[in-house]
Parts: C-alpha cells; structure tokens; sequence
C-alpha cells in the first residue's frame, strides 16, 4: 500500500511540474517569437527606409537633370556636360547615360547616345552609341520608351566592349525624354550599382545564420547568398522541378507588393521571412531567420531544464525500481512492437492498450503513429507518381511545340530555287521563340519571332501567334498588313502585358522581290551586313497601331539570316556575349547553303558558350531564291 500510495503521489506531483513546465514553455516561446519578430520588423523597416532615400535620390536627381535637358535640346554638346554633372553630384550614382532617337540631331548621325561611368574617384563620359551598340534596341532603352513613363529595369551585366565598361551588375532607372512639342526623344537613364544593394541588404542580420533576398517584378533574384541564382534563377524556378507550395505563396506575395510575415520550410529547417516592398519599384525585400536560431536561447534554456528532470526521473526510477516494474512489463510488449515497425513492418497490428494510464496513453499514441505512417508512406508513393507525370507531360509539351514548327528539310523537294532552312532550341523544356513558312501563289510567306519571357506562358504565346500568322498570311495580305491583325489580335486579350519581336515576309519566287515588316525584332543579315529597318513597336503592346513595311527590289542568290536574340546574346561563363560582330564576321565567310549557314551559327555559338547554361531560346531562319 506504501509503494503504490508513494507512486500515486509521485505520478501528481509530476503531472503538476510538467503541466506548469508545459505553461511556462509555451508563454516563454510566444514571447521570445513576438520579440524575434518586432526586432526583425524594425530591421526590415529600417533597411528599407534606407534603400528608398536612395532610389529617391535617383528618381529626384533624374527630374533634375531631365529639366536642365530639355532646357538645351538645341545644345547636344551641353549633354556631356549634364550626363557628368549628375555623377559629381550624386557619389551613390556610378553611370548615367543621355540617349537620343536616331537622327534626332542630324548633326551627330544615327547615334547619339552620351554616357558617363564613375571609375574610382574620376568621372568620364563617352558617346556610347554605334553600328555595335545600338542602344535604342535594347530593354533600358525601349522599357521606358514603350511603356511612355519612367521606370526601374531589372538587373543586368553590363559587361559591354566600350572603355567606359562598368563590368558589374547594375540596376537603372530610365525615364522618357519628351522635346518642348511633346515628342519622344530619348530616354535619361540613371545607373546604380546591384552590389550596393546587395552590400545595403545583406548587412541585415538579426541573428547569426539569417540572411536576406530581394527579387525583381518577376521574382528574379537580384539579391541572394548563392551567387549562381542571381540573375538567373526566379523564386519559382524551384517549385517546377519540387511542388513548394509555400515558396510559390511567398514568391507571388513578394511580387504583389505585399507585406508580412510567413513561416515556411527551406531545405529541411523551419524559418520565419518577413517581407516588405520597396517603393514603387516593383521590387521585394525579405529576411529570412531560421527557427533554430530565434529560439536558440530558449531551447538552452529547454535542454538545462530537460537534462534536471532526467537526472530527477532517473533518482525517483532507482528508489521506485521494484514497485514499477510490473507497472512497466507492457512497455516490453511496446518496444518489441516498435523495433517490428523499425524493420519495415507498418501494417503489423498493434496490440490493444490494457490500461489508460500513461502505458496505455503511449500504446495509443504508437498505434496513431503506425496508421499516420503509413498514410504518408500512401500519399509519398501518390506524389512521386504526379511528379513523374508532370515531367512526362513537360516532355510532351516539348515534342509538340517542336511538331507545330516545320523541321523537315528541304523544306520544298520539288523546287530547285529555294534554298530554306532553320533551327529552334529552347533554352528551357519549351520555349518562346517561333518561325513559319509556306508557299502559296508563287509566293514565300515566312516569319521569325521571339515572345517576351520563357517557359510555358510564353510557349503558350508563341503557339497562339504562330497559328494566327498562318491564318492571316493566307489571305496574301502584305507583311505589315499581317501584322497589324496579328498585333490587334494579340493586344485584346493581354493581361500580361507579354509582347512579341517578329519580323514578317513575303518573297515572290518569280521576281525576287523581297516585302518584309520588323515588329521590333534584331534586322536581318544580307551580305555580311545589317539592314536598316524601321524601327516598328512589336506586337501585342496595344491595338490600332499601323506598322510600315518594307521592300527590297531584288534578293535573288542573296543569302539572307533572319534570327532572335538568343545568337547574338548568347553569353560564356565569363559573361560575355556573343555580339554582333561575331555574327557578322561569321556571315561574311559563311557556307555555300542555307543549312550548312545556320548549322554552322549553330556550332559557332556553342563553342562560345562552352557549356554555360542557356540564357534564351535560340532560333534562326536562313533562306536563299537560287535564280
């Protein structure tokens, strides 16, 4: 009676101490949780607060700057001037660059483009603007341009062959240039450095392992502790291979402008990221802080306080040694039961609880154990199933994108004066890039496009404008007159704000005539030279644009290359580009055929890259009328 009236009042006091060590364990962690997020909070706020004064100082010194401008647009010399001005009086400020419409000073030709880089404690200013860098091409130059309002670009390498080469990563604010009769001009574009950001971000750590990211309008690393991802990897890169669906609910709040909290597993361990906007961006910062961390005082604390009640438990079992032990014989029954679990065995029944004390209670909580196993184990099996299956049907979706271009070459066997062939190649499962061909009435009607962004919203892009050209081009209307449905089309219906560079043909096997319209696409090669082409807004930006076509009277036995942007910016592990003056050394020596051209570009930019990873879909069009 003795025995069983001290291990009653063992059991009671135990119950009280772990029901008061329980209370005391969940207030102290709710506080040291609402503590960890008030100072990472305050962190945030004031990093953000600090990366906003200063792109606040870009936008306002841009403002400065662009009135002083259009003050002088009689002046372009004064443009060196202020492009060096806006260096020396904004030491965060390491590039600045004052482009203008071509020809819109006749005097200085086609470009004209002034731009002053910060090297060290100097300033030094150039015009940037030639036949090898035609600037107004690319995105810093026609974001602003087309979306008619200043705004941030993503992060780019600005590894270019002029002297005032920045070799690094940077981020510009562009801002359109509009004369005092309201027409465009150019675009001022403002230059920060992305390692400034990075340093001014990644300085945040509330604790020892934390660290931060910050993405770009499409979720795009700009700021991240692994190198590799930046620039090139989204937030949801990773959820397509693994299903994350707490990453991809971060990604998107991130992308919204959103602000907040969330608690989320990254590789394996439990974290807390706070996320906050900056400005009108479009960009997102975020803290990440691993659970372990915020609560490492506390579970020390936890261990000290675990490691006492061990070494109690084991005093009060050596003195009740002898009355527990027939309490205890169904814990026998339980271990043998668990080491069966241990060696595979999950469906093996457990034997019923014979009490409801504490034995009975741990019985029970095995049995929940066994049947919560074996559901995962069910639903682990049905989750590697659709991840199998999603993989076969991004293959699939491969096979067909390439089934809905023509690859069978020649591309006409019964004719003798067309010499045709082309190449796609993703740089992802599918792709954006697109080209089409057929003949009908005599006449050639052909076209090459590049939709805006990868994977498979632009795959479905590309598919929907590849059908409408075949659709529109049959009813042998001129190329600009193909486009100009194409583009009214495409634009109702844009919620993405997606566009498409394409360039439109039709080539009259009879005379050699060549009618063609850009949509803002690279120009095509012919006789080792770029053509000048009107510059065309691309398609899909909005309806009831009219687009002005073009003519060459005679391309007979002239080898003509149409191509995206994958060839000429393909870029090596030392993040240089192909360019365009390897593209046109190699078409000034090019093969005799169409396919040995293309496949020949083909091998060339393969050699360059020497096994970096892909940065756009690459595609090329070769065509020549043997006469």
């Amino acid at each position: 009676m003795a025995h069983r009236l001290s291990l009653l009042v063992t059991f009671m006091a135990t119950l009280v101490f772990l029901v008061a060590l329980g209370y005391m364990a969940i207030v102290s962690r709710r506080a040291v949780r609402e503590e960890a997020i008030a100072h990472a909070t305050e962190l945030l706020n004031t990093t953000t607060l600090r990366v906003n004064s200063i792109l606040e100082k870009v936008i306002i010194a841009t403002d400065n700057i662009e009135w002083l401008v259009k003050r002088h647009m009689d002046a372009p010399d004064s443009m060196y001037v202020y492009s060096k001005r806006i260096l020396m009086n904004n030491p965060d400020l390491i590039g600045c660059s004052i482009a203008f419409e071509p020809y819109y000073f006749k005097e200085k030709g086609h470009y004209y483009s002034v731009y002053s880089m910060r090297k060290g404690d100097e300033v030094f200013t150039e015009q940037e603007g030639n036949s090898s860098y035609q600037y107004f091409y690319l995105d810093w130059y026609l974001q602003a341009k087309l979306r008619q309002k200043a705004c941030w670009t993503e992060p780019f390498d600005d590894f270019t062959e002029g002297q005032l080469s920045s070799e690094q990563t940077i981020v510009s604010y562009c801002k359109p240039l509009y004369d005092n009769n309201q027409k465009f001009a150019g675009i001022i574009s403002v230059d920060i450095a992305l390692s400034w950001l990075s340093q001014t971000i990644s300085a945040v750590k509330p604790y020892p392992n934390s660290y931060s990211i910050m993405l770009g309008k499409g979720g795009t690393y700009f700021v991240h502790p692994d190198s590799t991802m930046l620039s090139r990897q989204t937030i949801f890169t990773q959820t397509l291979e693994h299903a994350n669906p707490d990453i991809y609910a971060l990604g998107k709040a991130m992308t919204n402008g959103e602000e907040g909290m969330m608690e989320l597993p990254i590789n394996g361990k439990n974290n807390y990221v706070f996320y906050q906007p900056l400005g009108n961006t479009g960009w997102s910062t975020a803290i990440i802080c691993p659970e372990s961390d915020i609560f490492a005082g506390y579970l020390t604390l936890q261990r000290i306080v675990f490691f006492i009640i061990v070494i109690g438990l084991l005093l009060m079992m050596s003195v009740l040694a002898k009355i527990l032990s027939h309490e205890l014989k169904p814990l026998g029954v339980l271990a043998r039961h668990a080491e069966t679990i241990a060696g595979g065995r999950f469906s093996d029944p457990m034997p019923p609880a014979t009490s409801f004390d504490e034995i009975g209670k741990l019985t029970q909580s095995f049995s929940n154990m066994q049947e919560s196993l074996v559901k995962y184990i069910d639903e682990l099996t049905v989750t590697t199933a659709k991840k199998e299956r999603m993989e076969g049907e991004l293959n699939i979706a491969r096979k067909i994108q390439m089934a809905m271009v023509p690859r069978v070459f020649p591309a006409f066997p019964d004719r003798n004066d067309i010499d045709l062939y082309a190449f796609m190649m993703p740089a992802r499962e599918v792709g954006g890039d697109l080209y089409d061909y057929f003949i009908k009435q005599e006449k050639l009607y052909f076209c090459l496009g590049d939709v805006s962004g990868k994977g498979i919203p632009a795959s479905l892009v590309m598919a929907v404008t590849r059908n409408l050209f075949r659709i529109v081009a049959q009813q042998e209307l001129p190329p600009a007159e193909i486009a100009k449905q194409i583009n009214d089309t495409l634009a109702e219906e844009n919620d993405q704000d997606m566009f498409i560079t394409m360039i439109i043909g039709m080539l009259n096997l009879k005379t050699g005539r060549l009618d063609f319209c850009n949509c803002g696409h690279n120009p095509p090669i012919m006789k080792g030279a770029f053509l000048s082409m009107e510059p065309n807004l691309p398609l899909a930006l909005m309806k009831d644009i009219d687009f002005v076509g073009e003519s060459i009277e005679n391309v007979n036995n002239e080898m003509i290359l149409f191509y995206t942007d994958g060839v000429n910016e393909a870029v090596n592990n030392q993040h240089e580009q192909f360019g365009d003056n390897r593209l046109l050394d190699f078409m000034c020596h090019h093969p005799d055929t169409a396919q040995e051209t293309v496949m020949g570009l083909k091998e060339a930019v393969s050699k360059f890259v020497t096994g970096a990873e892909p940065s756009d879909d690459l595609t090329m069009l070769c065509i020549k009328l043997k006469k």
